[in-house]
């Protein structure tokens, strides 16, 4: 796995912690940024999404963070891993020994926009191999929408906003 960590003694949450520092050097105090839980695929995923998505991709795994005390089933999984654009910025990990992620359905994935040929090729591509929930249609208020779980059990929502006439 490859680490953009220089400095194999810092703590397991490097990434998190430089992010931080960088918004607030820029001016950026509070931001929500989701961060998703996997069962042994995180790094599958941040790379599926990273070829749909895009962006700049950062990730670290258990193994380089912790040589001397991760197990070998342990030391190729992800203890962080970032995925930031001009669209979107999201982290994921996969659960250290002892913990499970349960998917539910409470929090999803939200990408709204009006560049609906963009929008569009992220629902197909994002919800191959998963399960689409509500296909994209014209909605009540006005805008297309679409919802669907992903082949790695995240849920997602698409919404293309209504050309403003």
């Amino acid at each position: 796995m490859r680490s953009t960590n220089t400095h194999p003694s810092n703590s397991a949450d490097w990434l998190g912690q430089f992010y931080i520092v960088r918004m607030v050097l820029t001016g950026v105090t509070t931001k929500l940024l989701p961060y998703l839980a996997f069962n042994g695929n995180c790094n599958e995923a941040m790379e599926f999404y990273q070829r749909i998505l895009g962006g700049k991709l950062s990730k670290q795994s258990f193994g380089e963070t912790m040589p001397d005390t991760t197990g070998a089933d342990m030391k190729d999984k992800v203890i962080h891993a970032f995925l930031e654009n001009e669209l979107v910025s999201f982290m994921a990990s996969d659960c250290p020994p002892g913990q499970e992620a349960v998917f539910g359905n409470s929090v999803s994935m939200s990408i709204i926009g009006s560049d609906e040929t963009r929008l569009r090729e992220f629902f197909s591509k994002l919800s191959a191999g998963g399960k689409i929930l509500m296909p994209l249609d014209k909605q009540f208020w006005g805008d297309v929408y679409g919802a669907f779980t992903d082949k790695y059990g995240i849920n997602w929502m698409v919404n293309i906003s209504a050309k403003k006439e």
